[in-house]
């Protein structure tokens, strides 16, 4: 089976959850497995082979998880992109707009050095505002983006188009 066809059947939906009217794309399942979640991060890692990338750049929280672990299998370190308040040193920090308000991501201000290329990763691509706020501290820092990976993209909330003239790649799509 595909892997694409795999997460879909391993991924779980469940209505209602923050809020009544949404439908959760829980991706703990994935977690759950040793199996599967190998080979979500070896697709990813072979997807990016070759691509002269320095560092991964996770995003709060399941960034996190999916970046560690990628970062691992090649061989990379991993910079963390975090809600305000979480980082221990001087920051650099951008707003953006959700649905029902804004929200804030910091990195630390010396986390990159101008030139370097980097992969940012996240579980979920909805609306594409978080990922395109840490593509701006990114850039902000004089870092290339060699690509933008997400394990799950919800493509009819229209995420792709925030990330606009960058290379964006998901495992599953909705």
């Amino acid at each position: 089976m595909s892997l694409e066809q795999h997460l879909k059947e391993t991924i779980l939906d469940v209505p209602d959850f923050p809020i009544a009217g949404i439908v959760f794309k829980d991706i703990t399942p994935i977690l759950h497995d040793a199996e599967t979640l190998a080979r979500v991060i070896e697709a990813l890692a072979a997807r990016y082979e070759g691509e002269r990338i320095s560092r991964i750049v996770g995003i709060e929280s399941r960034g996190f998880i999916f970046g560690t672990a990628l970062a691992l299998a090649m061989k990379k370190g991993v910079v963390l992109v975090r809600k305000p308040g979480k980082l221990p040193r001087a920051t650099r920090s951008v707003s953006y707009a959700l649905e029902y308000g804004t929200d804030t991501l910091e990195i630390h201000a010396d986390a990159l050095e101008a030139g370097e290329r980097v992969l940012i990763i996240d579980d979920l691509l909805a609306t594409g505002g978080t990922a395109a706020a840490a593509c701006e501290l990114v850039e902000g820092l004089g870092a290339e983006i060699a690509g933008v990976a997400f394990v799950v993209e919800l493509s009819f909330l229209g995420g792709r188009a925030k990330l606009e003239g960058r290379p964006i790649h998901s495992l599953v799509t909705f």
